[in-house]
């Protein structure tokens, strides 16, 4: 089918790197994967960061011009190529959709949301008007998949009409992956190319640098690993972005076992992970991260904080262990007990990339929103 897809947080083609456009585009490509003919609607970005209200007002301005527009070309397409459904992936009160629920109302087309939050707290906030609009965007879906199992229980007070909430487990394209585990030198390579401990296990973790949720994590994993200082490890920090010198300050405890390999593509991440041996990462406020995905696709086993959706792509105990949120202590005592235990450290490794293999690769996830859409459809 002619599939309208549209990303109000981030558009899947956006200059800057992050897991919201990595994620846009897995969509995108686990749509034309099923067969649909699917067309970026806009790249509109509704994000207001700050709560100004003028700013706002600008947003719905531009949103209303750009709807306009796309109603005018949609109406004057035939039938054979114009789309049957709107798909809009990720919105919430800072990033509402403005454009979509008033298309998909006009065409007469079903209109689905992937990923969307909802905060009641929001509501009379500096994001108010965003907080209401998403809201209603919500209340106007046909269909509202959720990646995330901790956006549910709110999102699920907004259906109305006959609306369905469905979930699809968090996805990768594993391809590269694949590639990545038949690489039996990767370690070696890896230690080689950075001046590395050939002795030491490499923690590793692969993050955006910029403040607030991103920043709490580094300094969070900071504190932890220095309570481990005792132990023989070294750290690999792959990522970049405005908060560098906040997250080079916060590492200043552990000085210098840790590695810096700035910005990695989507493509050489699998590689970088492959020769590592323990993926850590706090996970404050983290919705699920994409890279604990691509860490459990290459077998490498993962500490977690337990917030969000994390618990969705980890089986505590099996495939790795989370942590209580925010707690320096639990997750400084998992880390150290991953690292002098090799053997359980492959068993998890290997439970993780089999749990990926089987529930978070593109082709399941490509079947799973085929079926929630035909379904719909017809």
């Amino acid at each position: 089918m002619n599939i309208a897809f549209y990303a109000p947080l981030k558009a899947p083609d956006h200059a800057s790197p992050s897991g919201d456009r990595t994620v846009a585009r897995m969509l995108l490509s686990a749509l034309r994967r099923a067969g649909h003919r699917v067309d970026v609607a806009s790249r509109l970005r509704s994000l207001d960061r700050s709560g100004d209200a003028v700013n706002q007002a600008r947003i719905r301005t531009r949103a209303a011009r750009i709807t306009a527009r796309l109603l005018a070309r949609y109406q004057g397409m035939d039938s054979a190529h114009r789309p049957q459904l709107w798909f809009t992936y990720h919105l919430y009160h800072k990033a509402p959709d403005l454009i979509g629920p008033e298309v998909s109302r006009v065409l007469e087309i079903p209109y689905v949301v992937a990923e969307a939050s909802h905060a009641p707290k929001q509501s009379a906030g500096p994001w108010d008007a965003g907080y209401r609009a998403a809201a209603q965007a919500m209340k106007s879906a046909a269909l509202i998949v959720t990646l995330n199992p901790a956006d549910e229980p709110c999102v699920r007070d907004l259906l109305v009409n006959g609306a369905t909430l469905r979930r699809v487990a968090p996805f990768i394209d594993t391809r590269a992956s694949i590639r990545a585990l038949g690489d039996v030198q990767a370690s070696s390579a890896l230690r080689r190319r950075l001046g590395m401990s050939t002795n030491s296990p490499i923690i590793v973790c692969a993050a955006m640098m910029r403040s607030g949720d991103k920043l709490a994590s580094y300094q969070l994993l900071a504190q932890a690993l220095a309570r481990i200082a005792h132990r023989p490890w070294q750290l690999l920090i792959l990522g970049d972005g405005r908060a560098r010198d906040q997250v080079a300050d916060a590492m200043c405890a552990i000085g210098e076992r840790v590695y810096w390999a700035g910005l990695v593509s989507q493509e050489a991440l699998p590689q970088w992970l492959a020769g590592c041996d323990l993926y850590a990462w706090p996970a404050v406020n983290e919705a699920w991260s994409m890279a604990l995905l691509e860490a459990a696709a290459v077998g490498v086993p993962a500490v977690a904080g337990n917030e969000g959706g994390v618990s969705s792509v980890i089986d505590d105990g099996r495939s790795g262990i989370l942590t209580a949120a925010r707690d320096v202590g639990a997750f400084a005592g998992a880390v150290e007990s991953l690292l002098g235990d090799e053997r359980r450290r492959r068993g998890m490794g290997e439970a993780a990339r089999a749990k990926t293999a089987a529930g978070h690769d593109l082709g399941a996830a490509s079947r799973a929103l085929n079926q929630l859409l035909c379904e719909l459809v017809r």
